[in-house]
């Protein structure tokens, strides 16, 4: 009995590493496959359930977001302004781990002549080269527009833990508004969201922006 309680916490244990990020879903199916050979072999007559089916019926719920996100974003739009400056659309982002900012950036896909030089990929690449792995564990990302597929992707792949943004996109969002990619139930991931901080900021900088350009065509 006592070697099953601790089987039992060694599970609990292991889902919640799944559930962090912190274990890739191929060692999640070879370590329930061991673990079925196990449970088997004392003679138990029900299959015992795959750990990484049960971790991904684990919801993520939405957090609310903390005043220290709000101090992130603002960091963010700061970097969203510069894009602005530098005719690029207003977005910006960073990464942190541990209270302290591992990359960040802003848009570059006309300076760089890059269709995938978007704000967080540009704070990731610089995040993954200063952390010394292309996997981010324990790491958030804050940015100021709800990410698009690519960006979501490539969150997914870097093993984050927690997603802030600011402004949804009605368009193209990727983390609920138009598809739900980050906590997809197909997927190997999941990371905690918290949407909406300083929102109306994020909006506001993105409705200038368009603005200023429509207005500067119509005067062309």
């Amino acid at each position: 009995m006592e070697a099953c309680w601790s089987l039992v916490l060694v599970a609990v244990e292991f889902v919640w590493s799944v559930v962090e990020g912190e274990v890739d879903g191929l060692v999640v199916d070879g370590c329930c496959w061991l673990g079925c050979c196990w449970y088997n072999r004392k003679g138990a007559t029900t299959p015992m359930p795959k750990i990484s089916k049960i971790a991904k019926s684990i919801e993520f719920a939405q957090l609310s977001p903390t005043s220290q996100d709000a101090a992130w974003m603002e960091i963010a739009l700061e970097q969203a302004r510069r894009a602005a400056e530098l005719g690029e659309v207003p977005v910006g982002a960073l990464v942190i781990k541990d209270g302290e900012i591992l990359g960040l950036g802003h848009n570059r896909n006309l300076l760089d002549n890059d269709p995938t030089a978007h704000a967080e990929i540009i704070a990731l690449r610089q995040a993954a080269a200063r952390f010394g792995n292309h996997r981010l564990v324990g790491c958030e990302i804050v940015v100021t527009i709800e990410p698009c597929a690519m960006c979501a992707g490539a969150m997914i792949h870097a093993r984050l833990a927690r997603l802030v943004y600011g402004a949804s996109d009605p368009k193209a969002g990727a983390a609920g508004s138009v598809l739900d990619i980050l906590n997809h139930p197909r997927l190997n991931h999941r990371m905690q969201v918290t949407p909406g901080v300083s929102a109306n900021k994020c909006s506001e900088l993105l409705k200038s922006f368009f603005q200023a350009k429509r207005s500067a065509t119509t005067r062309g």
